[in-house]
């Protein structure tokens, strides 16, 4: 296996200033330094097509960028290379495909890539059903503090998923995955602090899931909550609605990882 980069020979934060003060001229010195071989462009420009920042969205250039990135051992390149086979995003969907790639960024320690492969190892799409070594790279990604893991181990222990069933545990990871910001995180945080009495802190909580939450899920949680006996958690299920009514008239960003 060759020396895998995460991304240091572009200067990204330059670039980034460059964008800000001329675009036209960033993104061509960008193109240029990709067709040159650096690694690190190759994975901007990349994701430049994918997101239509400054050129037209095309998810098969970008796909094109992050291959060659990703071949030459970029590790973030590696998993949005399986984004994109999952997802069926610049080529036909290939969730095999998706799993070798995630497997090659999660083998070199990226913790999105071991999320992403968790998922689909969770669920059998691209690989073979394995729940045990689902759980055991949901945790490793936890543990590197990725908060989409710790919300899913959390889940684990309140389940008795491939582990015994532990509330504390559960607990406790719900609450990190809060505090790193993912909203299922949050949501399923509130739910603990509404088992406990802090009613208020649940509110907050819910509060905070609804800048980032998807339409559908708020729907849900509001749903779930018009009928509570809680004013203040009442009062959050139509918040969440007006949210959820906003974000729907917004194109949600695309996936990534």
């Amino acid at each position: 296996m060759s020396e895998a980069r995460t991304g240091v020979a572009f200067d990204r934060t330059g670039f980034a200033e460059h964008v800000r003060d001329d675009p036209a001229g960033a993104l061509a010195a960008l193109r240029v330094a990709a067709r040159n071989g650096d690694v690190e462009a190759q994975a901007l420009h990349a994701q430049a097509h994918c997101e239509g920042r400054g050129v037209p969205r095309d998810m098969a250039e970008g796909l094109y960028w992050y291959t060659l990135a990703a071949n030459s051992g970029h590790i973030h390149a590696m998993n949005m290379v399986g984004r994109c086979h999952e997802l069926g995003q610049g080529t036909p969907a290939n969730a095999e495909l998706a799993a070798a790639w995630y497997r090659k960024a999660a083998a070199w320690g990226l913790d999105w890539g071991m999320y992403n492969l968790a998922n689909l190892l969770a669920t059998g799409r691209g690989v073979r059903e394995n729940r045990a070594e689902a759980f055991a790279l949901y945790r490793q990604a936890a543990v590197l503090g990725h908060a989409k893991s710790m919300n899913l181990v959390g889940r684990h222990y309140e389940e008795g998923w491939e582990v015994a069933p532990d509330p504390a545990a559960a607990a406790d990871w719900y609450r990190r995955s809060a505090e790193a910001g993912d909203f299922r995180g949050q949501i399923s945080h509130a739910a603990v602090l509404t088992q406990k009495g802090d009613i208020d802190g649940a509110a907050q909580w819910l509060r905070c899931a609804a800048e980032t939450a998807r339409p559908d899920l708020l729907c849900r949680v509001a749903d779930d909550l018009e009928d509570s006996p809680h004013e203040s958690l009442r009062e959050v299920a139509a918040h969440l609605r007006e949210r959820a009514r906003g974000s729907a008239r917004v194109e949600p960003p695309q996936p990534g990882g």
